[in-house]
């Protein structure tokens, strides 16, 4: 039985990646997905290799809150949406002296305020209906300083505390507002940041106690589809009872 059947899903930052993953296990889970992303090449490709008719694929930019609205009003329209995923992200590596202003704002354009614009759009209209799941993809890096990261870890954090602070408002409105939070992951982020190969995947799990990085007690780096899938359960009416909650996915990297 699929679990997301006939149930229409938005998923930003969704043309590679992780949420390119969790588009993929969406669809064949039997949700109509409305995947959004400012970047129109890999969106298409993205479509191109799905091929599917309950995938709809709209570039947008998150930052702009006139264009998210429009946007998600006319998903809303054509399909009454049951689900985000708030996945669209970017990362600028580099330590808190070196991080101009520019850098900091683009930051927490993307990772905060576009998160803010396409929650509050997507949730006061299922707020009218009882009943909608929301996930924000922040990071194990939004409670564990990281070197070189220092705006990347704020805006993690800040975009976590929102999700749950959205599942605490519209709770009693039938919301279920969760946080999925990555560790390592193979994707074209990482490999930008600290590279690719098994060298950089054993350097990774061993951690580097001069950065102060914890390893990976599990001893691999997790692959998009481990993060689609948590996603997915937080989703799904597996976790009805479930709420403003953050799930680490990290193979034992960072732990309270």
């Amino acid at each position: 039985m699929n679990r997301f059947e006939n149930q229409a899903i938005v998923v930003t930052g969704a043309a590679q990646g992780i949420g390119a993953a969790v588009t993929r296990l969406l669809l064949a889970e039997g949700a109509w997905v409305y995947a959004l992303d400012c970047n129109a090449q890999a969106l298409a490709a993205l479509a191109d290799e799905q091929r599917s008719p309950r995938l709809s694929a709209t570039v947008v930019d998150i930052t702009r809150p006139d264009d998210v609205e429009a946007a998600i009003a006319s998903i809303d329209a054509e399909r009454p949406l049951d689900g985000l995923v708030n996945n669209a992200g970017v990362l600028i590596p580099k330590d808190i002296a070196s991080t101009t202003a520019a850098d900091w704002l683009k930051t927490f354009e993307v990772n905060v305020h576009g998160t803010f614009f396409v929650s509050r759009a997507v949730a006061v209209r299922m707020a009218e209906r009882g009943r909608g799941a929301i996930v924000t993809i922040a990071s194990n890096a939004g409670s564990t300083p990281r070197v070189n990261m220092g705006a990347y870890c704020s805006s993690k954090a800040a975009a976590a505390m929102l999700t749950r602070c959205m599942g605490l408002e519209f709770a009693s409105r039938g919301l279920r507002c969760n946080v999925v939070s990555p560790g390592s992951t193979r994707t074209p982020m990482l490999a930008s940041l600290a590279g690719e190969g098994p060298e950089t995947d054993q350097r990774l799990i061993e951690g580097d106690p001069r950065l102060y990085r914890l390893g990976i007690p599990l001893q691999k780096l997790a692959e998009p589809r481990d993060i689609a899938a948590a996603v997915a359960f937080l989703l799904s009416g597996d976790a009805h009872h479930i709420t403003l909650q953050n799930l680490v996915v990290d193979g034992g990297a960072t732990f309270e």
